[in-house]
């Protein structure tokens, strides 16, 4: 799994530049680190890197510490193959001269930077010059250009679809460095070698820099979160307010020309700040559960709990349409098309994943108004599947809680976990059906569930 701890620039986010930089809020940085990500770092490693962690737990969390075991740019940082961070792969490459210089320039052209500025940066060690890059700042005071605190969302910055890795093409301009550095990485770190020949570069259109401000429809961006391999032959890709219909049309052809992908779901939702990405709006929890916004259920679509009258009336309305569309590599020219996103999931259940158990949803605040749309807001189907059955979410979204105790699952605070897991009362491949509380006072400010902090390098057969 790839990820990024919270770096310094996510302090540096001030009210009037927090939308461009697709932040709703400012964070407390000594907060969203050391009360909340140290904790996702760790359950992240007992599940997956278990000797970094266990029985070092009461070291590497202790005062004189000084949370250095967390830090990349530490000599004492964790450095998993596993738990892959961002931050320590930029260092890697960037001790080759060559791409120091090319990603130097490049990084300076995107932000304008002096002759100076591109001068000083080529003075830098690589471990200095990747802590600069994800930052924007010198010695944590001196800003030389723009932080990109999105860069923790590292779902978003290339999708690994069986041996290829398909990179994004960002929608916000605020993502350009994010997109410019993965790039750098996927193509050049050792760790990728087996990727370097299967890289896809989605290509613009020949005249994209004539089209108008309103043809957003035809320029071509797509953003992880957009993206989901639901099963070793599908693919489900979201046209959303960061990924563009042309994005999709040309994904769908370049991975059934390479033979990648039998099936592609396309899932429009609306382009609403509300639903960034589809991921926003369901995520898998087991082969048979789902969560997801009841906003998008059969029974709202439908309007089946309205009167006759409001039905009418409000019928016609748009601002919660969906349109599901399935393509077949053997049959392209006949599409299926799906009434619902409970029908679509449904299906995958049945069909991909062959379940023979009932398939469950579980809906965003228990399908409660105003609370389904609250808990949405802070990403209450944003969850990451740590294994079959127990998932990653935050312990403000009390009423999804609730769903999922009604459908049988366990309940469990982060710190309680990484207490049982360090003293051999719980172990991580004997935990089933599980939900994990993390705490998550800053980190739903920045718009963002553990599904979007996550980027799966390696999957599990289910």
């Amino acid at each position: 799994m790839l990820v990024h701890s919270p770096d310094s620039g996510l302090g540096k986010v001030v009210p009037s530049k927090a939308q461009d930089w697709l932040f709703e809020d400012i964070v407390h940085l000594k907060t969203i680190r050391k009360k909340e990500y140290d904790f996702y770092t760790k359950i992240l490693l007992y599940f997956l890197d278990p000797p970094k962690i266990k029985g070092k737990l009461a070291k590497v969390d202790s005062v004189a510490a000084n949370r250095n075991f967390y830090k990349p740019d530490n000599k004492e940082f964790f450095k998993s193959d596993k738990v892959v961070e961002l931050q320590w792969l930029l260092s890697e490459i960037l001790t080759k001269h060559e791409i120091k210089l090319k990603l130097v320039a490049s990084v300076c052209a995107i932000e304008g930077c002096s002759n100076a500025t591109q001068d000083l940066l080529y003075t830098l060690s690589p471990v200095q010059l990747s802590k600069v890059f994800f930052s924007g700042t010198i010695e944590d005071d001196e800003m030389i250009f723009p932080p990109i605190p999105n860069f923790i969302f590292t779902r978003d910055i290339g999708i690994i679809i069986k041996d290829h890795i398909l990179l994004n093409k960002p929608a916000k301009k605020a993502r350009l460095r994010e997109a410019l550095l993965a790039k750098y990485i996927f193509f050049n770190h050792p760790y990728f070698s087996g990727y370097s020949k299967n890289v896809i570069e989605i290509p613009d259109a020949s005249h994209h820099f004539l089209l108008p401000k309103d043809g957003d429809d035809k320029k071509v961006t797509l953003e992880g979160g957009d993206v989901m391999v639901v099963s070793k032959d599908h693919l489900l890709i979201g046209v959303s307010e960061r990924t563009s219909m042309e994005a999709a049309q040309r994904v769908i052809n370049i991975l059934f020309k390479k033979d990648i992908m039998k099936k592609i779901t396309i899932v429009k939702i609306p382009k609403k700040r509300d639903y960034m990405h589809i991921d926003t709006i369901f995520t898998q929890v087991k082969k048979n559960v789902w969560v997801m916004l009841g906003s998008f259920s059969k029974r709202a679509i439908k309007m089946e709990g309205a009167d006759p009258v409001q039905r009418v009336l409000e019928g016609s309305k748009k601002e919660e349409h969906i349109t599901i569309i399935q393509f077949k590599k053997k049959d392209i020219n006949k599409p299926v098309y799906f009434d619902s996103l409970e029908d679509l999931l449904i299906d995958i259940s049945v069909n991909d994943l062959k379940c023979r158990e009932k398939v469950k949803l579980i809906y965003s605040g228990n399908n409660e108004f105003p609370f389904d749309t609250r808990e949405q807001w802070t990403d209450s189907c944003n969850l990451l599947a740590l294994k079959e059955g127990v998932v990653l979410g935050y312990d403000r979204n009390d009423k999804t809680k609730e769903a999922f105790e009604k459908n049988g699952f366990a309940v469990i605070n982060a710190p309680v976990l990484i207490d049982k897991l360090e003293n051999g009362e719980l172990n991580p491949d004997t935990i089933k059906d599980t939900l994990i509380l993390m705490p998550s006072a800053e980190l739903s400010r920045a718009r963002g569930g553990f599904h979007c902090m996550s980027m799966p390098l390696l999957r599990d057969e289910i």
